[in-house]
């Protein structure tokens, strides 16, 4: 009995000491606790205030401490709280911040790549250039082939139209004289096709001759002769190449020569005093309106009429 209470007055003092050495051990690094978060929440809202300096927004009241609640733990002002939540929502978003600012070698160096592209797209051009020129020129020299063609072909063509019209000469002649009438040298063929004066002369040209032009009485006769034998017991009226065209009066040949010898009709009269008979009046009586002479059937007269006037016409051939 005595040796327990002996044991007690000797563990029970070391047994509070120990638990007040405890307490006090609890308290001190509560201490220590608390002024480290302290200082850590300083040290945030220092970073805070700095990142919002850099990036221009507006800085809060970030001098203030923040309050203690009675039970000791530590919390902001409500009010501001409240400050930066409306500050928030009325500062706009920052916008990210921009890429660093190339360097002079970064500038240099997309210069030089650009320069590059450049000069491949300057060889490329120069390449379709150059097969351009190339199919440039053998097109030259395929159309100065072909021109060269063409002009043989035209020369050819020009030759056939010439050889065609000598042997169209050469044809009409032999007809007119085979089937016409051949006097002397010459002979005349008639055509029963209606033609104005000029185009009866463009088509006994092209078949190498030209409107009946008789150089005189003898002519004159027979050629009367061969157009009542030909069209009777009709009277036509038969294109000659005479006419004043040039000049009123001035009787020409289609060849220029100016005529000596004619045969105008002349109104059958049973007194020289009576009036010629209308329907039969003294020739010519055409003035500047009829320019052109043709000659009649019947009894191989001379009558002027419009050159426009579609008639039978004679040509003539040389033999």
């Amino acid at each position: 009995m005595q040796a327990a209470w002996l044991l007690g007055a000797l563990v029970f003092p070391q047994l509070l000491g120990y638990g007040q050495g405890a307490q006090e051990a609890e308290g001190d690094w509560e201490g220590g606790w608390g002024d480290a978060q302290a200082e850590e929440r300083e040290r945030e809202a220092l970073m805070l205030k700095h990142l919002q300096e850099a990036l221009g927004l507006t800085v809060g009241r970030g001098d203030q401490s923040p309050a203690e609640t009675p039970e000791g733990t530590e919390v902001w002002v409500a009010e501001d709280g409240q400050a930066e939540e409306e500050e928030e929502e009325a500062t706009p978003t920052p916008s990210p911040s921009p890429s660093p600012s190339p360097t002079p070698e970064d500038n240099i160096s997309y210069i030089l790549g650009r320069l590059a592209g450049l000069d491949a797209g300057l060889h490329q051009l120069h390449v379709r250039l150059h097969t351009l020129d190339t199919r440039v020129a053998e097109l030259t020299r395929g159309l100065r082939q072909l021109r060269e063609a063409a002009g043989d072909t035209r020369d050819a063509v020009q030759a056939l139209q010439e050889a065609q019209s000598r042997s169209e000469r050469q044809h009409g002649r032999l007809e007119g004289c085979l089937k016409g009438l051949r006097l002397g040298h010459k002979c005349f063929l008639l055509s029963r096709d209606f033609e104005a004066q000029a185009a009866a002369q463009a088509r006994c040209v092209a078949r190498g001759g030209s409107l009946a032009q008789p150089a005189d009485r003898q002519q004159m006769e027979a050629l009367s002769r061969y157009l009542r034998a030909a069209l009777a017991p009709y009277n036509w009226p038969v294109w000659l190449g005479v006419h004043d065209r040039r000049a009123e009066g001035l009787y020409l040949f289609e060849n220029g020569q100016r005529v000596s010898f004619f045969a105008w009709h002349r109104a059958a009269r049973l007194e020289p005093s009576a009036a010629p008979h209308p329907l039969s009046p003294d020739q010519p009586n055409g003035g500047a309106l009829e320019n052109c002479v043709a000659q009649a059937s019947d009894d191989g007269s001379w009558w002027d009429h419009d050159c426009e006037r579609r008639l039978y016409y004679v040509c003539e051939f040389p033999f």
